[in-house]
């Protein structure tokens, strides 16, 4: 429930995470704004920069628990610390400066609205869901790592490598167009395996199967437009057998949050998917590639971390 904007006298101090190179130097641009909007509504906040993700994951788990975060950034910001927030109390606050800031925009945020971030603040914690994927084989095998909003396998991690060749101005929609255009031409369909609660789901031939806590990637695409951060389950989103044509067409579709239901999509929810390729495949994780994998799973760790600001 709303209850007023914080001030320095209702606020705990925050530990402000920045990642500097996020949104391709969009957050280091922003952050002298949003600094000075934290000063003159007098939010006490102490400023972490680090040079890496694993140090500010170590920096974060050194503060006391329940020690309120604000991470300055994007989605591959949050995924880094969430390590030392799962299980800790540490409550979040989002500040979505990222390239494609999905689940931050699910939540309505926009980035560089500072004021509605901010004044977020002042409503009660929400508990939300966190995603744990483990790989099973390909690179990386044996790690394991926390995300908030979820993981591509196939043509749209392809599509998220393709972006990184888009001007650095574009934003995060025209930049995934861009790059499902430009990966489209290559497009191969590989025989995938999943099992969803521990019994078959879908097997054969696909271009792309999705696990998600979130509802969207690259930058506004709804591939899973039924999922709730707060129910306690993933939703997993496959293609079948699919050409050129078909998969563009079904992008389109993604866009409109219409492709639930079409033949040759698969969607599904659940506590736990196993998913198992026959070749390895490209991969991203909250929007940051993530090489390419042959199997992984996936279990949701129900209400798992707070947000100040959802």
């Amino acid at each position: 429930m709303l209850g007023g904007t914080l001030t320095h006298a209702t606020s705990p101090e925050f530990t402000v995470v920045l990642n500097a190179q996020a949104g391709r130097g969009l957050a280091a641009r922003k952050w002298p704004q949003l600094q000075a909007e934290l000063l003159r509504r007098g939010l006490p906040f102490t400023l972490l920069t680090t040079a890496t993700p694993e140090e500010a994951r170590a920096r974060v788990l050194a503060l006391p628990p329940h020690a309120p975060i604000m991470t300055v950034g994007g989605e591959g910001t949050v995924s880094a610390i969430l390590p030392a927030l799962v299980g800790t109390g540490r409550p979040l606050a989002i500040i979505p400066l990222g390239s494609g800031n999905d689940f931050a925009g699910m939540l309505g945020l926009r980035a560089g609205d500072f004021g509605e971030a901010l004044n977020r603040l002042a409503y009660a914690p929400r508990a939300v869901d966190v995603l744990e994927v483990q790989w099973l084989a390909g690179d990386g095998a044996g790690q394991r790592r926390y995300l908030l909003n979820g993981l591509g396998m196939g043509f749209d991690a392809q599509v998220n490598q393709a972006m990184k060749d888009t001007p650095a101005r574009w934003p995060g929609l025209a930049r995934y167009a861009w790059g499902a255009f430009a990966t489209v031409r290559h497009l191969h369909l590989s025989s995938v395996s999943v099992e969803l609660d521990g019994q078959p789901w879908y097997a054969g031939p696909s271009a792309l199967c999705a696990v998600m806590n979130g509802t969207r990637y690259g930058g506004g695409f709804r591939i899973s437009p039924h999922s709730d951060v707060r129910d306690g389950r993933l939703n997993v989103v496959a293609s079948g057998p699919i050409g050129r044509l078909e998969l563009l067409k079904l992008m389109a579709q993604v866009l409109a949050a219409r492709h639930i239901g079409q033949p040759g999509v698969h969607a599904a929810q659940g506590r736990q998917v196993s998913v198992r390729w026959n070749e390895p495949i490209a991969l991203h994780v909250d929007g940051e590639d993530a090489g390419k994998v042959t199997a992984l799973s996936v279990k949701v760790h129900p209400k798992a971390v707070q947000l100040l600001n959802a």
